[in-house]
């Protein structure tokens, strides 16, 4: 009887402990991303499926530091937002790919985030990339947000009217910026001519051009030198030495930050004596010289300042160094905002108790980061009817080697 008894008994403590382990999940949810087991079973929330969200951006190539900082920021937003128990229980995976700062590479890496069933993506970085997933993205409805992809043409196409509703960004553009440095031209450095270098085979460049000429016109500056480049250049002498003789008051330089590293020191070596001025691709420039000297005294537009002592910045800064043991650069800080306002739009998406990632899921997403209003790292936002955000411009000035806090313009 006694060893009837205890078997029963063991079969019974099999039987339990058989269905614990069953409930208890224990399987590798990793995204891809190189993120921990989804907290869902630490948290005691059950097996609930994550919400997979891709991140596009180059992580390789010239362009490796806005999109590795993008990245960087987006996923401290993501996991924070996940630590403290996610969407409702539900926690958000991220797919990242590598489009390497390449147009092509980047559809491919549209098309691979879709085959891996993400509801919805943060990026492409630049303008380029970005512009060349827009049209599948939008005919797909694939909700989606850009740090740092400033050409107005990533979510409006002037020539077709056609506005991408999909698509959305935490940046300003380049129209925006280009403006902006024309009228600080005038206003604080009351420059009476100007000069513009840039590149003809970038949108990005392009764009800040035309915005940045067409202003400084109306302001009553002179614009007496326009020089070009093509695409990959690293030879600047002849542009520079033209624009030398004209003696201008201030050179803009619309491009990424390792072509204005060469510029700037070719424009010294010319005789340039212009003040330099640029837009959010100086960003990190520093970090592309071992001298620093050539673009001493220059200005530069942006969307956030370590300098800032907003509570909000600081403890973001705090936050990033921890896990990154670096300082945030403004691609960092717009990175953790898109990542906030996709993130404020998939929980009221989850309300209305759609399918993830249907049709109607995927409209929820996009109707409201089109009502954004909320305070994020770099400012306020909301959206104009471009899907651009409606915020305040940081000045950056590089005054003793360092890119300094000028103030808000």
């Amino acid at each position: 009887m006694k060893k009837s008894k205890m078997l029963a008994m063991a079969l019974v403590l099999m039987l339990c402990v058989s269905v614990l382990t069953a409930c208890g999940g224990g399987g590798d949810k990793n995204s891809g991303s190189g993120q921990p087991n989804q907290p869902s079973n630490e948290n005691g929330v059950g097996n609930l499926e994550p919400i997979s969200v891709g991140i596009l951006g180059p992580l390789s190539g010239t362009e490796a530091k806005y999109g590795q900082a993008v990245r960087n920021g987006a996923t401290l937003y993501i996991d924070q937002y996940n630590a403290s128990g996610g969407l409702n229980g539900r926690m958000i995976n991220y797919e990242i790919y590598d489009e390497e700062g390449d147009v092509t590479k980047a559809v491919t890496g549209y098309n691979a985030l879709m085959d891996k069933g993400v509801t919805a993506i943060i990026g492409s970085v630049t303008s380029n990339p970005t512009m060349a997933v827009v049209p599948d993205a939008f005919a797909d409805n694939m909700p989606m947000i850009t740090a740092s992809a400033t050409a107005a043409a990533v979510t409006y196409d002037a020539d077709t009217g056609k506005l991408f509703s999909n698509m959305f960004r935490s940046c300003f553009i380049d129209p925006f910026q280009g403006e902006k440095m024309a009228d600080f031209a005038k206003d604080i450095l009351d420059a009476s001519s100007v000069a513009v270098i840039f590149n003809l085979g970038s949108d990005y460049s392009i764009g800040l051009k035309d915005a940045f000429i067409a202003k400084a016109e109306v302001l009553g500056m002179e614009v007496i030198a326009l020089e070009a480049f093509p695409a990959g250049a690293v030879d600047f002498q002849s542009q520079l030495t033209n624009i030398a003789a004209r003696n201008p008051d201030v050179l803009f330089v619309p491009d990424y930050y390792t072509t204005i590293a060469l510029i700037s020191e070719q424009a010294r070596n010319a005789g340039v004596t212009a003040i330099l001025l640029g837009a959010d691709g100086w960003d990190t420039v520093l970090s592309a010289m071992s001298n620093p000297a050539p673009v001493e005294g220059s200005f530069y537009c942006s969307g956030y300042s370590e300098e800032d002592t907003s509570p909000a910045i600081q403890k973001f800064l705090a936050d990033y160094k921890e896990k990154y043991n670096e300082v945030p650069n403004m691609f960092a800080a717009q990175g953790y905002d898109a990542a906030m306002i996709l993130v404020a739009a998939l929980e009221k998406a989850e309300a209305t108790g759609d399918e993830t990632g249907s049709l109607a899921y995927r409209q929820t997403v996009i109707s409201a980061m089109k009502a954004t209003n909320m305070q994020c790292i770099t400012g306020h936002v909301t959206y104009d009817e471009f899907n651009n955000p409606i915020k305040d411009a940081v000045i950056i000035h590089i005054d003793g080697g360092e890119a300094k806090f000028w103030g808000k313009f």
